[in-house]
């Protein structure tokens, strides 16, 4: 007979490592150096998981790192804000890769933003190359 509490405990454990991988973003490109590289996993808190608000997208600022459904790329883009300002009484972020010459191309309004990056004090908390595996299953 199997025993329920080691069912119990196995569906816990699961329970967790999903909720931490929903946790966890991995970084495509080199468009945040130094900040983060490509193969970083960079911790991240939801705009929306499972219907809970883990933060505001309204109340991010500008030096905030975002990931965003970007209007001009096909998956989420992880960037920095760096102007935020009104237009027709919307707030709109203007958002910019670190090691990027330009601004994205589109500004941003905070419905397309789904998770803020993590600080640790200043600096964003990252899993160094510990994503390669991933970018290698995906042909990224």
């Amino acid at each position: 007979m199997t025993d329920y509490k080691e069912i119990a405990s196995y569906i816990i454990i699961l329970a967790v490592v999903l909720i931490v991988a929903q946790h966890l973003n991995v970084v495509v490109s080199g468009s945040m150096e130094p900040a983060f590289y490509r193969g970083d996993i960079v911790a991240v808190q939801k705009a929306d998981l499972l219907g809970i608000q883990e933060f505001n997208p309204k109340d991010v600022q500008v030096g905030d790192i975002v990931v965003y459904n970007a209007k001009w790329f096909n998956q989420p883009v992880i960037h920095r804000i760096i102007d935020s300002k009104e237009i027709n009484g919307t707030t709109v972020y203007e958002i910019k890769g670190d090691n990027n010459n330009r601004s994205d191309p589109y500004y941003v309004t905070a419905d397309q933003i789904q998770a803020r990056v993590l600080k640790w004090g200043d600096n964003p908390v990252v899993i160094p190359k510990v994503g390669y595996l991933s970018l290698w299953l995906r042909g990224l």
